[in-house]
């Protein structure tokens, strides 16, 4: 009989206050909106037999209460990793794309044509997101081999996880999808990491 396959449930945090304005938040701390803690509790209910050993949360509010709400039903107590934090998205942090665009349309454009390697001003880049991000992935993963786990993270964040896990250049970071509240599972097994899962959203 083989080792038995270690299982990451990777989650993107609920829904946020104001999301209808689609600001770039990145570092900023704004908490989940009501609807965002209704997907959190819908995928706590889908997980609550999914036999987890420990959750990790990255260390802004919104994962934090994801994490919370994900740990309740498997009596844990979220584990938090500043590492797995939103990327840093500098000066741009708090402004909608319409506002970027007008006010540097250079550096909008080079973002759009770069997204896997442009530096946000002020920020970090994708490469810099995963150089702190992947260490602390394979760390728990390394701690909890042939369990299953939660990590609640951001759409950047996992991502580039995603990418790096399944060996994607990270160029192709958007075509995994990381909606508000959606679960992507990850296998480890003897050949690497296999997608169980991706992008699969609470059913409200």
């Amino acid at each position: 009989m083989g080792a038995r396959a270690t299982l990451i449930y990777l989650l993107r945090h609920g829904e946020v206050v104001h999301a209808e304005t689609r600001r770039f938040i990145g570092h900023l701390d704004v908490p989940l909106s009501e609807r965002g803690e209704r997907q959190s509790r819908v995928q706590a209910t889908r997980l609550a037999d999914a036999e987890l050993t420990a959750v990790f949360t990255s260390d802004l509010a919104r994962a934090r209460r994801t994490a919370e709400i994900i740990a309740a039903p498997h009596g844990l107590t979220p584990t938090v990793i500043p590492a797995l934090r939103e990327m840093a998205m500098g000066r741009w942090d708090g402004r909608t794309a319409e506002e970027i665009r007008g006010s540097e349309p250079a550096a909008f454009a080079d973002w759009m044509a770069r997204v896997g390697e442009f530096p946000f001003p002020e920020g970090e880049s994708v490469p810099d997101l995963r150089a702190r991000a992947w260490p602390a992935f394979e760390a728990i993963i390394g701690a909890h081999a042939g369990e299953s786990v939660a990590i609640v993270a951001h759409g950047g964040t996992n991502r580039a996880l995603l990418c790096t896990a399944l060996g994607l250049e990270l160029r192709r970071l958007l075509a995994l999808g990381q909606d508000y509240g959606a679960l992507s599972v990850l296998a480890r097994v003897a050949a690497g990491w296999r997608l169980v899962r991706l992008n699969e959203l609470p059913m409200l």
